[in-house]
């Protein structure tokens, strides 16, 4: 028989470096589960993307057992990524922090495209522009569907 779910938990955990100190050792002691399971589950699952903030989505059993499943990193911080800068705009509209090229996006897109809501390359490409612009950030040339 399934087990019973009681929650879900989201968290953001820089890969390779969880550990029982705040912000994941209360979020998972409040829900009554076992934080150092966790930690070298989540690590041992994360070793490839060390330093990459990825969010984890949590499933909380009625028998304190759990399961996780492990996100994309954020667009946003791939998107700082790709421009070596530590933090967007203040003021987006005013103030640009820096652009980047449609080959970027293309590939911030492609690696997002599991955690989209998109089926087209296009439209998650779509997706990271809008999230560049919030950021204070230009996307330069012209889209690929424009040509």
């Amino acid at each position: 028989m399934a087990k019973e779910i009681t929650g879900y938990l989201k968290l953001q955990v820089k890969g390779g470096a969880a550990n029982p100190s705040p912000p994941i050792g209360p979020a998972l002691g409040s829900k009554g589960l076992n934080i150092m399971d966790f930690c070298k589950q989540f690590n041992a699952r994360s070793q490839d993307k060390p330093g990459q903030v990825l969010p984890v989505l949590i499933t909380i059993y009625n028998d304190k057992s759990f399961d996780f499943v492990i996100k994309t990193p954020p667009a946003a911080n791939l998107i700082l990524e790709a421009m070596k800068k530590q933090k967007g705009s203040a003021e987006p509209n005013r103030a640009k922090i820096g652009s980047i090229s449609w080959e970027q996006v293309k590939t911030i897109a492609e690696l997002k495209m599991p955690d989209l809501n998109a089926f087209k390359v296009e439209s998650a490409m779509k997706m990271i522009a809008g999230t560049a612009r919030s950021m204070g950030v230009t996307v330069s040339g012209t889209p690929p569907w424009e040509n």
